[in-house]
């Protein structure tokens, strides 16, 4: 890999067009043997990441946790898992990213904080009507000892948790992940620091956690459909659309007005930085789909995730309504779009759609303009890892007794070299098991076949970066409403490139001029002014 030291992009807006990669330490390179990714295997691999060609990397949790929800339970917000390293680790890495022109990116998990919080034991310890309990949501039973309402936990059970002295506190996730009260001047004026901290630690920005959360609504009150509620706000969890869109609306405790002063005080945290073009993206799932362009207004965030193609089907007449309607939203408020095929909370795009339909649809999103997030280990084509019971670890397994499997299978270790388990990853036992079948999806193995995913995405991503970043806004010349060749047949130009994706099995001809400058798959046939698209392939031309 050929690498270099160069500087990190002046441009102020650098975020608007960035590939962000997301990895998660504990699943990335382990060097110490105990089974677990940290820092140091960062560190190592950062020529790896620049090689690929990604402009930023967004690190899920990486703080003091008992790990009870792979981090997102926070014990201690401004120290490193010793697991993973020091704060000088940190440190190291951070440098050596933007040494390499990449930006870091961080999570922020602010809805909830670990039972094992320094804030939360003392409010156990407090008792009734403290200020130490006044920072979380606790209340009495109801007269028949029941929990205040009839709130339903996102990951199954109750959303309630009945205390030694009676009382229940909140927490919409796990039973170790109680809910912050945000309407606390406590809670806002730590995380404040905490935002500091990291800011002058030198972070490039934040990933807001269930950003749409903070601010709850009619505690007290019961909603008339709490199971039906809870499923709707689970992309994992199938449902009628209609249903979900009826119900969504209804949340009394995601997507309420008060986030948004707490974001607008934000903002002038971040501004503050000045040139060091500070950025934050809000993870916020909301209904009606106009609710997100609240979160990117002047005075608040800077971008908000786009959801959509995460359980997308592999389907032109969907894929452009969601495409195009994203593109046309964001644009309303001179936003630009997020796309997204997987994350650490959704199943990989390779093992929900197919290996090859998982590569024409990221060919195709990779020249859309906006910013794209890349959920480590899709650029080598990995499908779910297949979870043994007794190996699992999420607690929506526990909660819901085994019934809903959860997302340990997105979340295994990278494959690195070799020919058996656990692929380089780690001299130990990894904390999720590999699969004897991916040795020929290591990073090793793809790294010298041309027409490997690996290689697929490196082109795409170098392709991206010198003809489409800058090229202007999609002009649709293919599509469900704009006629053409195939009901299967998806296209846009951008500039002086077009892009064309076969979704069906069979090839399609079209007649147009240009140089081939990629393929996800298969082989292109031009000639005479005409170009044969293979089955279930993308194509870029430059014109």
């Amino acid at each position: 890999m050929n690498t270099s030291t160069i500087t990190l992009s002046s441009d102020p807006e650098w975020y608007r067009k960035a590939v962000f990669y997301e990895v998660m330490v504990r699943s990335f390179l382990d060097t110490n043997g105990d089974g677990y990714g940290d820092f140091r295997g960062m560190i190592d691999k950062l020529d790896y990441l620049q090689w690929l060609g990604i402009d930023a990397i967004w690190l899920p949790p990486f703080f003091q946790s008992p790990l009870r929800d792979g981090g997102y339970d926070v014990a201690d917000y401004r120290e490193v898992l010793p697991t993973y390293g020091s704060t000088a680790d940190f440190d190291e890495f951070l440098q050596g990213a933007h040494d390499r022109g990449m930006r870091v990116v961080i999570d922020f998990v602010i809805n909830h904080t670990s039972d094992q919080h320094v804030w939360f034991q003392e409010a156990l310890k407090a008792g009734r009507g403290s200020k130490e309990r006044a920072r979380f949501h606790f209340y009495d039973a109801n007269s028949d000892g029941t929990p205040p309402n009839n709130w339903i936990s996102l990951f199954g059970g109750p959303s309630w948790t009945q205390v030694d002295d009676g009382q229940f506190y909140l927490h919409l996730f796990d039973s170790s992940q109680p809910d912050l009260n945000w309407d606390n001047p406590d809670v806002a004026e730590d995380f404040e620091k905490t935002l500091r901290f990291w800011l002058d630690l030198g972070a490039d920005g934040f990933r807001i956690d269930v950003a749409h959360g903070l601010v709850k609504e009619d505690v007290l009150k019961d909603h008339p459909d709490p199971q039906g509620l809870s499923d709707a706000l689970r992309l994992d969890m199938p449902m009628d659309p209609e249903r979900r869109y009826a119900l969504l609306p209804t949340v009394p405790y995601f997507d309420r007005q008060g986030v948004h002063e707490i974001y607008r005080k934000w903002r002038t945290i971040f501004d503050s930085y000045g040139s060091r073009e500070v950025m934050a993206v809000a993870e916020a799932w909301v209904h009606p789909p106009v609710n997100a362009t609240r979160y990117v207004r002047a005075d608040e965030l800077h971008q908000v995730f786009n959801f959509d193609l995460l359980d997308a089907a592999f389907e032109a007449e969907q894929l452009y309504g969601l495409m195009s309607a994203a593109i046309d939203l964001m644009k309303s408020v001179g936003a630009l779009p997020t796309w997204a095929l997987s994350n650490h909370d959704s199943p990989r795009v390779a093992s929900r759609i197919g290996d090859l339909q998982s590569r024409a649809l990221a060919l195709f999103v990779l020249a859309l303009p906006g910013s794209c997030y890349v959920f480590a280990g899709q650029e080598l084509g990995l499908p779910d890892g297949v979870i043994p019971d007794e190996a699992r670890q999420d607690p929506i397994y526990f909660r819901t007794k085994g019934v809903q499997k959860g997302r340990d299978g997105a979340r295994v270790p990278l494959p690195w070299k070799g020919e058996t388990a656990p692929f380089g990853f780690t001299s130990g036992k990894p904390w999720l098991p590999l699969q004897e079948g991916w040795k020929d999806l290591t990073v090793e193995k793809q790294e010298s076949d041309p027409r490997s995913t690996l290689n697929l995405y490196r082109n795409a991503l170098n392709l991206r970066a010198e003809h489409l970043v800058n090229n202007g806004e999609v002009e649709w010349i293919e599509s469900p409403v704009h006629g053409g060749k195939s009901a299967s047949l998806l296209a846009f130009k951008r500039g002086n490139v077009s892009v064309y994706m076969n979704l069906s099995d069979l090839p399609i001809e079209i007649e147009v001029n240009g140089k081939l400058l990629v393929v996800s798959s298969g082989i292109v046939d031009g000639r005479d002014g005409k170009v044969t698209i293979p089955p279930v392939s993308t194509i870029w031309l430059h014109h």
